[in-house]
């Protein structure tokens, strides 16, 4: 059976920093990005563009990591509790078992500061909604998750 990290954090939290490393640690791994996605769709990470395109190539990479018995990291936001809850449905109904997920859990300050030096700034206000909906319910073992790793100021 294939094994998914799911990466949850901010924009600015060091989720994409530890996916990278985890990846090299792991070169086996296949690390699905929706960053990667959106500027292989769009030409550019920076361009939101249809969500359910996106979406679609994000199962189609979850469907070639199962179908290869290897092994992936999802590398986005995640900070939605009903979003994570479909994307694990989703990903065991494709295949993946055991779901682990890494919730970086960067101070929202210290995400703030480091989007600021970023080539590519998410804007704040929307920092700050992702930061309301990551505080008001966060990630728990009961979206189901076999496992739950909190980082604190990565």
């Amino acid at each position: 059976m294939s094994k998914l990290i799911l990466m949850i954090g901010l924009p600015g939290s060091g989720k994409s920093f530890f996916a990278t490393q985890l990846q090299v640690n792991h070169p086996d791994y296949q690390l699905i990005s929706t960053d990667t996605i959106r500027a292989q769709l769009f030409g550019d990470e920076a361009i939101q563009g249809p969500w359910l395109r996106v979406w679609s190539q994000v199962q189609h990479q979850f469907k070639q990591a199962v179908g290869e018995g290897t092994d992936a990291i999802y590398d986005a936001t995640n900070t939605q509790r009903r979003q994570r809850k479909d994307v694990i449905t989703v990903a065991r109904e494709i295949g993946f078992d055991p779901i682990f997920a890494v919730w970086v859990n960067t101070p929202l300050e210290q995400c703030l500061q480091r989007n600021q030096n970023r080539l590519r700034q998410v804007p704040e206000d929307i920092i700050f909604k992702m930061h309301r909906q990551l505080t008001d319910v966060s990630p728990s073992l009961s979206e189901p998750l076999d496992s739950l790793i909190v980082l604190e100021n990565l």
